[in-house]
């Protein structure tokens, strides 16, 4: 999805969960983050906007801890808050905890830079970072069903391609090809029980200072792209 698209569904989302009583933040069990009131984040129209414009996410489960990352698929129609289908390697060993008992969190991390005390009106600052996240905790679980895991791949995939802005076709894969490549994985889904959204973006400042942020982050070319990075290690390993 392009940024202008995602910022036009999060404003549309906003205005329809307006009105709402849908306080994602809430759920069952204890909080895994912490969220300052200013700060939180409630209409879940806006969170499911959120996870589906940042699916490549942080899989955490314990003991013992362990984290992978993936991209992942959420289904908002499927029980109170949505659920989550995504797939390990076989070989990881985080598998032997999608057993549909141990509490697992999810988390999407948005966009995140470092706010300078230079940018804001008050002479009084100190610096800080702003960023997005939403976490889903659930108690994932292992799916064995092949036509499912079918299903969820090719899901996968027109949703990433539409992403990048291409068009490659997984059902014109080679059906062997195909089995090959899932006898390799596995297969989860994760219903949530609890969503908690965190946008710190400052905006409990003064309007001279949240004037100076949104020019600053404009001005501001520091980040490091994927294409930058790998740029960088490719050169880095040529002899």
């Amino acid at each position: 999805m392009e940024r202008r698209q995602f910022l036009d569904a999060l404003a549309v989302a906003a205005a329809t969960g307006a009105g709402e009583e849908m306080y994602a933040a809430e759920g069952d069990g204890p909080g895994s983050l912490y969220i300052p009131q200013r700060h939180l984040i409630s209409e879940l129209p806006v969170i499911h906007e959120f996870m589906d414009a940042f699916g490549f996410v942080s899989l955490t489960t314990a003991p013992p801890i362990r984290v992978t990352h993936i991209p992942i698929l959420l289904d908002r129609g499927e029980g109170r808050f949505g659920r989550l289908i995504g797939h390990l390697a076989r070989g990881n060993p985080q598998k032997d905890a999608l057993d549909g008992n141990h509490e697992a969190v999810v988390v999407f991390r948005g966009p995140h830079h470092y706010i300078s005390p230079s940018w804001y009106a008050a002479p009084q600052a100190v610096p800080t970072w702003n960023f997005a996240v939403v976490h889903a905790t659930g108690k994932p679980k292992l799916v064995e069903d092949a036509a499912a895991f079918g299903r969820s791949l090719e899901r996968m995939v027109a949703k990433f391609e539409a992403y990048a802005g291409t068009s490659w076709d997984y059902s014109k894969l080679d059906e062997g090809y195909k089995r090959g490549t899932m006898r390799g994985a596995v297969m989860f889904e994760m219903p949530i029980d609890r969503l908690e959204a965190k946008f710190k973006l400052g905006l409990e400042r003064s309007e001279a200072d949240q004037e100076g942020v949104l020019k600053g982050l404009e001005a501001s070319k520091t980040e490091i792209s994927l294409l930058d990075l790998t740029r960088s290690r490719r050169a880095a390993r040529k002899p």
